[in-house]
């Protein structure tokens, strides 16, 4: 998957493309599991093939779904590419505080560092978490 942030970066189509590379998968077969859990839309393997291409389809929420159960890829991961390509902001657990039942995300520009959230500072010393650790998606774990 291409580096969220890059100028031409297409992290949601990204994880449909390395999802039809696997040996054996076919539009069809990844279209047949693309049906999102929540509103029971199924994805139709002629958008898939519009979004694997790179050409243009509706930015509908649903999809998210629908490509997360199509990929087997985790709906928040799916949800976090989905809000860079669709509208620039990087969002993610910067808090690493995140559980199973409960997301702490924020949304924040490309480039961003621990030092450019002086409101997330100030929002977890309210909350008696000053010495809690801000990470920046794609800086964890040698990400670039």
């Amino acid at each position: 998957m291409s580096p969220i942030g890059a100028a031409d970066s297409t992290p949601f189509l990204d994880l449909i493309r390395e999802a039809l590379a696997v040996k054996g998968a076919t539009l069809r077969s990844v279209a047949d599991r693309a049906v999102d859990p929540e509103t029971g839309k199924k994805l139709q393997h002629t958008t898939l093939a519009k979004m694997a291409n790179g050409e243009s389809y509706r930015h509908d929420r649903w999809i998210i779904g629908a490509v997360a159960a199509g990929t087997g890829r985790d709906p928040a991961e799916v949800r976090r590419a989905a809000a860079f390509e669709w509208v620039g902001c990087t969002a993610d657990d910067i808090l690493g505080m995140s559980t199973p039942t409960v997301s702490v995300v924020v949304a924040y520009g490309p480039g961003t560092t621990p030092d450019d959230l002086p409101k997330v500072k100030e929002a977890l010393k309210n909350l008696d978490l000053e010495n809690a650790t801000i990470t920046i998606a794609g800086e964890r774990h040698g990400e670039s």
